[in-house]
């Protein structure tokens, strides 16, 4: 494979336009509500591919936020451009996920501990053993700190990237859930992965869309989960 260079095949920015900081939701759109919504000074850096991505500044600092799609592989792909190739630092996925747990309810916040797996995506990079992905201590304490003092309702804890969406019915929907699992979503254990063989920040902000009674609209997922942008933003 040729050395890669920005732009990439992915990433339209030239380097310097990505703050060091950057929101993941995995929905462009909801990138883009981020930035219409909470960014001053907001410059479009991509759409390629219609993954929208926007640099601006939030209470003065530079952060930036980019649409990632679905499943570890997309979101390996603009993990490690971000990281190798655009030179950012902390890398916070904001997005939404289902749960099994009674206790855990529709627009709780889960702030994603770890990131168990159904993916290949940590055997693939050819440890000689079964690695744990796990998130920023450093960025998981501010984030639970921001959470407090906003008076929002979280959990912290062990979360599952699972490669298969429709998968309630399957074997895993039972067993996880015994294991303390508290959200399921599709892309941590990748952004994990690539961060750590890197040695930079990276955490998962869910909040929950959907549980065994419950569930919300598109238009939510887009929109209407501002608090765990709130969190998020406070960490640039």
């Amino acid at each position: 494979m040729a050395r890669l260079t920005a732009p990439t095949p992915h990433i339209a920015a030239q380097v310097g336009e990505i703050a060091e900081t950057i929101l993941l939701p995995g929905d462009p759109l909801r990138a883009k509500f981020i930035a219409d919504t909470y960014l001053e000074n907001v410059k479009q850096f991509n759409n390629t591919r219609g993954m929208l991505g926007f640099t601006g500044t939030y209470k003065g600092k530079p952060v930036s936020v980019m649409g990632t799609g679905m499943g570890c592989p997309s979101m390996g792909i603009y993990s490690y451009e971000l990281i190798h190739i655009y030179g950012c630092k902390n890398l916070i996925r904001i997005g939404t996920a289902g749960t099994f747990q009674p206790h855990v309810h529709v627009k709780d916040m889960v702030f994603g501990m770890g990131a168990c797996t159904t993916s290949n995506y940590p055997a693939m990079q050819g440890l000689p053993g079964t690695f744990a992905p796990i998130c920023s201590f450093e960025l998981l304490e501010k984030a639970v700190a921001a959470a407090k003092a906003k008076g929002f309702k979280y959990h912290v804890g062990n979360i599952l990237s699972s490669d298969v969406f429709y998968g309630q019915n399957l074997p895993h929907a039972k067993t996880w859930p015994e294991m303390g699992i508290l959200a399921v979503e599709m892309e941590s254990v990748a952004l994990y992965t690539n961060a750590a063989m890197a040695g930079v920040n990276a955490l998962c902000i869910l909040t929950i869309s959907d549980g065994p009674d419950e569930i919300t609209t598109a238009e939510e997922r887009q929109t209407a989960f501002t608090q765990m942008m709130e969190v998020a933003l406070s960490l640039a």
